[in-house]
């Protein structure tokens, strides 16, 4: 191994300037055995740079070759794998990990140590040595003059030291000088030796010298101290004569700091008296206010204000420690208490007696607003109201019992004023959407409760009267059992539209702006929630008490102040939900159509509500009808498609446009002018999915049981009307269910006809059928005039059977049989003509080609020409 190492140093480390400090033989754990070296080494130049580095012998000969070189900083973990037993295998954790076999476990350990000394020394400890036996690195640790880290030369390398460039001068002059230094160098130490005595005997001769020096500094030392002495004296001296002068001036600062101190609390005393005085002290003329102020006046009002503001001011100053044990600031303080009180008082018996004549004062109107849709308007009465709002706000800082109260009081109050409003308009509403009051009897109007009471079958009869000549003609065909929905003519419907936006349109404006006054006059925001703990709206305001607790007489938010102005308009407003669902309703009753209306009108409403105040007691109340229209809306629907399921049709007239069909296009086109640039669009969207899948089941029903028109007419007919409506109101959401009500028409248009012409010409159909028969099994088609049965013979007896005037007579009486068959409604009867007459003219092309291929050379022709067919089918048409 010596050998070796002394090879690698030689051929490949020195060229390198490196020394080799180490060296293991190994090879890679788990493979083939092929051996390499990995060496430790250092470079000779500054900095040192510390490297492993893997050799092996090169594959040509038997030299070797540097193939991987690691600085050892990259090195992070040196893993022994098990420090009590002798194990030759180890890992080093550089970029990746590195597994190594030694050839034995002395090279290993040897490895393993230099590497640590090398981490001890250059790198600082950086390297972690896991599994390494702690007696191993106990044995590497260095100490003492011996310390090494690869040997003596390392030791060499590090105590050598340079000569700077005067050392270098000085020794060039010095041999220069001595010439024969190198061929005598005896001569020259010896010449050495004598300047060395001469520089001494130099040295103790300036140490002689300075002797005296020495002396004559010490006596001028002495000297000096003598003369501190002195100046030390006279400074005593000076001190004994300013001690009583001392004395004097300590006396007088003493005095002075008395007199200061005394100025000071003078000071202070004056500013805590001119405090109290300022800030406690209320005006004669504010008293004066708050005793006998007048609440009606303006002037009065806003002179009770000031007092009432300048009072809180008083009352809440923030005294400074000690105040509040002062007998006079307790006399003060009881005052204000007192006239507080008597204020409160006085102002909350004026606010009860002004709500109550306002009860008294809008009755008195409402008989005004009796014979108009319109609701009273209380905007006087706000504004008179909000006069106080000043004076309320400072009620609920300083009283809120009293402030409670009023509150009570005044939705007690405008309840029950707002209740007789509303069911009044309420009932002019209803009366003007039945014509009049007897009419309105006729629906179960009772009373001015507004409530319906109507039977079923008064409901039947309306449904059944107001029905129309529309359905006079359909009558006969269908019975429809209760109907849901009346055939009231669009001016009926119209007029319940704009009386019913007109009972939305006065509701809105009135809920708004009792909001908002309730907001200003109670001091309540309607956008901004106070913290507090939130309660239960499910509460009942009936009680008395909005959500407010109270700790040490001081209110304390359970609710926000928002959730208080809705509970406020719901005890307000009460009636107003109820009143609208009775509205909803009648309007259903007179005309389930009417649900279309009122659907698109709620939901506009609601949704400005909403983009107003999402949780205003208008967009909530308003929400809450608007999921019993929505109701009403499905029910409608449901209604209609149940109509379709117990559709019954006559089995002795002719079934025509199917009345359920004809409804939809009404309901279509009705919804669709309703529903222009509406909200809820999809709402309808969804209607008209289910509405036209149950059309086209029930079409199908109808036409599979009639027994006078036959099913490819009654499917012919109501799909093309199905088609024409759908094409005409261009509904987005039903094109699939056009284009297929489009096949279904062309399909049973085809049908009908192929049906129908099978009989004018019957024989022929089946001698040409036959004729087919046999080409289909194989009989070549020029040889079927060989058989028996279908020879030119037979064809030409056949052919003789349908001269001219026969096939015009059977035209003729299919032309009759398809009118017939057709209604006048859908005006089908020349498309279905013409149909047939291209149907005809096509099978007649179908039998002269099966004559030319079956029968060629026989010169066997039809009796009556393409032209004459032509001819007929005109001739016909214009004589019907």
């Amino acid at each position: 191994m010596t050998a070796i190492k002394h090879a690698l140093q030689r051929d490949i480390f020195t060229p390198n300037d490196e020394r080799l400090l180490s060296i293991v033989n190994v090879c890679k754990a788990g493979k083939k055995k092929r051996n390499c070296f990995l060496c430790a080494t250092v470079t000779t130049e500054r900095p040192v740079q510390v490297n492993v580095v893997k050799v092996k012998k090169s594959d040509k000969g038997d030299f070797y070759k540097r193939q991987t070189a690691w600085a050892l900083r990259d090195l992070a973990v040196v893993d022994a794998k098990d420090a009590v037993k002798e194990n030759p295998e180890f890992d080093l954790h550089f970029d990746k990990v590195y597994k190594w076999v030694a050839s034995s476990t002395v090279e290993k350990n040897t490895f393993i140590s230099c590497i640590w000394k090398l981490n001890q020394r250059y790198l600082r400890k950086k390297i972690d040595f896991i599994n390494v036996s702690s007696q191993l690195l106990e044995e590497s640790i260095p100490s003492g003059e011996n310390q090494s880290v690869a040997g003596g030369d390392e030791e060499a390398v590090d105590e050598y030291q340079e000569l700077n460039a005067r050392e270098e001068q000085d020794i060039e002059i010095m041999m220069e000088g001595c010439e024969y230094a190198i061929s005598n160098a005896e001569a020259f130490a010896e010449k050495l030796s004598r300047e060395l005595q001469v520089l001494d005997g130099a040295n103790i001769q300036s140490i002689m010298a300075s002797e005296k020096q020495v002396n004559i500094l010490m006596k001028l030392l002495d000297e000096a101290l003598k003369e501190v002495d002195q100046i030390e004296l006279k400074l005593s001296s000076y001190e004994e004569m300013l001690q009583s002068v001392k004395e004097q001036m300590d006396q007088i600062s003493e005095s002075n700091h008395l007199i200061h101190l005394s100025n000071t609390n003078n000071v202070k005393l004056l500013s805590e008296i001119e405090f109290l005085v300022n800030h406690m002290d209320l005006a004669k003329g504010h008293i004066k206010a708050l005793q006998e102020g007048d609440l009606t006046s303006s002037r009065g009002i806003e002179a009770c204000t000031n007092a009432a503001d300048a009072l809180l001011q008083c009352m809440n100053v923030a005294l400074r420690p000690g105040h509040d044990m002062l007998h006079a600031v307790k006399q003060q303080q009881q005052r204000f208490s007192d006239l507080r009180e008597q204020f409160a008082r006085r102002l909350a018996s004026h606010l009860n007696s002004v709500f109550v004549q306002q009860g008294h004062d809008q009755s008195s109107t409402l008989a005004q607003h009796s014979a108009e849709l319109t609701l009273p308007n209380h905007h006087p009465f706000h504004r008179d109201l909000l006069r106080y709002a000043k004076l309320m706000e400072w009620l609920k800082n300083t009283d809120y019992g009293k402030y409670e109260g009023l509150t009570k009081n005044y939705m007690d109050y405008l309840s029950r004023l707002y209740e007789r409003e509303i069911k009044d308009f309420f009932e002019v509403a209803k009366i003007k959407m039945t014509g009049t009051t007897r009419e309105g009897k006729k629906f179960g109007l009772h009373g001015s409760s507004g409530k319906l009471t109507g039977s079923t079958s008064s409901l039947n009869k309306l449904s059944v009267q107001s029905s129309g000549n529309r359905r006079s003609q359909s009558s006969s065909l269908l019975d429809m059992g209760n109907m849901s929905a009346s055939d009231l003519d669009v001016a009926d419907r119209t007029k319940f539209d704009k009386i019913f936006e007109q009972v939305l349109s006065e509701l809105e404006p009135l809920c708004l702006a009792e909001q908002d006054f309730i907001s200003k006059f109670f001091k309540l925001q309607q956008h901004q929630s106070i913290s507090g703990t939130t309660t239960n709206e499910a509460e009942e305001m009936d009680g008395g008490t909005l959500s407010r607790s109270y700790t040490s007489g001081v209110p304390q938010t359970v609710s926000s102040e928002k959730d208080m102005i809705r509970q406020m308009m719901t005890k307000i407003f009460r009636c107003i939900e109820p009143e609208l669902n009775n509205l909803i309703a009648l309007g259903d009753k007179i005309d389930s159509f009417n649900s279309l209306y009122m659907l698109v009108k709620m939901s506009h409403h609601v949704w400005t509500a909403q983009n107003v105040d999402p949780a205003s007691f208008l967009s909530t109340t308003l929400g809450n009808v608007l999921v019993t229209v929505k109701r009403n809306f499905d029910k409608c629907i449901s209604n209609q498609m149940k109509q379709m399921d117990e559709v019954k049709i006559s089995k002795k007239s002719k079934v025509g446009i199917l009345p359920f069909v004809a409804e939809f296009e009404e309901f279509a086109a009705l919804a669709e002018s309703i529903f222009k640039n509406a909200e809820r669009r999809g709402d309808l969207d969804k209607a008209y999915i289910k509405l036209i899948r149950a059309v086209f089941i029930s079409v199908e029903k109808v036409a599979n049981e009639s027994q006078k028109t036959p099913r490819d007419v009654v499917m012919m007919e109501n799909f093309h009307h199905i088609f024409a409506t759908l094409s005409r109101l261009k509904i987005s959401c039903l094109e699939a269910e056009k284009k297929e009500a489009k096949q279904k028409y062309t399909d049973h248009l085809q049908s009908y006809v192929i049906y129908s012409l099978g009989q004018p010409l019957e024989k022929l159909n089946h001698f040409f059928e036959g004729v087919e028969a046999r080409v289909a099994q194989g009989i070549r088609e020029e040889e079927v005039s060989y058989q028996l049965a279908f020879n030119k013979q037979e064809l030409r007896k056949v052919i003789k059977e349908y001269p001219g005037k026969e096939v015009k007579k059977g035209l003729d009486n299919l032309y009759k049989k398809v009118d017939k068959h057709l209604c006048e409604e859908e005006n089908l009867l020349q498309v279905v003509w013409h149909s047939m007459q291209d149907e005809f003219i096509r099978q007649y092309k179908h039998f002269e080609g099966l004559i030319a291929r079956c029968y060629p050379g026989s010169g066997i022709t039809m009796e009556f020409t393409i032209q004459d067919i032509l001819d007929y089918c005109s001739s016909i048409a214009q004589s019907h």
